[in-house]
């Protein structure tokens, strides 16, 4: 089973532009937002993925799968999620093992940049930048799921 360990924070500065990469443009839909399991279909660049994402034990834990797609089926797919689609570009920032991707929202979340880190275990320890603002690791506002909702 895949597991998905995640911490998401608010982002306060530009900090972060000078060591991430170009990035990627994205656009993301939801064909279920359950309140105990997320279906996403991604285009990003040249690529595209279907996603399952469940309820984990904590908000920072959860049973993750994720398939490549025909981007000509994502597309297809994307349609199906109406007008709800999220739009951003995903920048990384290696932090010595580990990356931070950070989110710069476009069309109607204009404005708001979300980074996330990836963490091995639970517990793990990593460096917080003085860019890295609030956590909103377990504030569903800040799901991309909800975020195509609003």
């Amino acid at each position: 089973m895949g597991v998905e360990i995640e911490r998401k924070f608010l982002v306060t500065g530009d900090g972060w532009r000078g060591g991430a990469d170009a990035g990627t443009r994205m656009e993301q839909g939801y064909l279920s937002t359950h309140p105990d399991r997320v279906v996403r279909v991604r285009v990003a660049g040249a690529s595209a993925t279907l996603t399952i994402k469940g309820r984990g034990p904590s908000p920072d834990v959860r049973p993750e799968f994720e398939y490549p797609v025909p981007v000509a089926d994502a597309v297809e797919l994307l349609a199906l999620c109406g007008g709800a689609v999220v739009r951003k570009t995903r920048h990384r920032l290696p932090a010595g093992d580990l990356t931070w991707e950070i989110d710069v929202f476009g069309g109607r979340h204009a404005g708001l940049v979300l980074a996330e880190i990836e963490l091995p275990v639970p517990d793990a320890a990593f460096e917080r930048p003085a860019w890295v603002g609030a956590d909103v690791t377990a504030d569903p506002a800040y799901t991309n799921a909800e975020l195509s909702r609003t």
